[in-house]
């Protein structure tokens, strides 16, 4: 565990909550509840790295239907003093400022570096980052824009929230099994960052979601990158105890490594 806190950090990403429907997701959020119940104990502060919400827009007096389980788990770490870090991703970066301020998250929108003992960590969703995917990188402009988001607050709930949930099906049929497979390190634009990055910035650990498949691959000179994967299909986090960062799943009820 941590020498300094004598408690492990956890990171995980890619709930998608709402993802395909109700009752799938009802049951992945348990399953998520019941992970978050088990590491609590052992938990100095969980980053929930991106893409938790399959779509979120918050009105000035409304927000999506459902995820209180998950929402009342965020809060009960909180208010026991467990920090937990939220960041948007390609998902849900309509987040505003409902999360923060019920769950008492921090919430980040660009990737972040800490160090945690004597490792230093470089942690984002990872989505525009790398090489290629320019269409997508122009969409993320646009809506991160002000105006954007103006416009789209101006559609009612019911219409708007309808229109995102049938986009966010349509892309992810559109992906298919493109996220299932390893394209090799040349191909990986997350690992091509990580590759420029670390040049730039030493640190010892990349930690990203968004590619949805776990994966440990070091970087040069003396870097890991560690994608966590999801829980659509993997169940995947990542734990580091002060000396090392390890990719689990939570299967059945129980952690166990994750084998590459």
């Amino acid at each position: 565990m941590s020498e300094s806190l004598n408690k492990n950090i956890y990171f995980a990403s890619d709930f998608h909550l709402g993802a395909p429907d109700y009752e799938t997701s009802l049951q992945r959020e348990k399953a998520i509840c019941a992970w978050m119940d088990y590491i609590r104990p052992t938990c100095a502060e969980l980053f929930l790295v991106g893409d938790i919400f399959d779509f979120w827009f918050e009105y000035r007096h409304a927000i999506p239907k459902g995820f209180v389980r998950l929402q009342g788990k965020i809060a009960e770490f909180t208010d026991a003093g467990i920090p937990v870090y939220v960041f948007t991703g390609n998902h849900d970066m309509w987040i505003f400022d409902y999360i923060p301020k019920e769950l008492g998250v921090q919430l980040y929108r660009e990737p972040i570096i800490r160090t945690f003992g004597n490792k230093k960590f470089y942690i984002g969703h990872g989505d525009g980052l790398g090489p290629g995917d320019k269409g997508y990188k122009f969409l993320k402009k646009v809506f991160a824009s002000p105006v954007c988001q103006w416009l789209f607050a101006r559609i009612h709930p019911n219409l708007g929230i309808g229109l995102a949930n049938y986009s966010s099906k349509s892309s992810r049929a559109a992906t298919g099994t493109t996220d299932e497979k390893f394209l090799g390190i040349e191909n990986e634009w997350l690992a091509i960052y990580c590759q420029e990055q670390v040049q730039k910035t030493p640190v010892d650990y990349f930690i990203f979601g968004h590619r949805h498949l776990p994966l440990s691959i070091p970087i040069e000179p003396g870097a890991l990158y560690m994608n966590l994967g999801d829980w659509l299909q993997y169940n995947t986090y990542a734990v580091f105890d002060g000396a090392q960062l390890t990719l689990k799943t939570w299967n059945a009820g129980q952690p166990a490594d994750y084998f590459l």
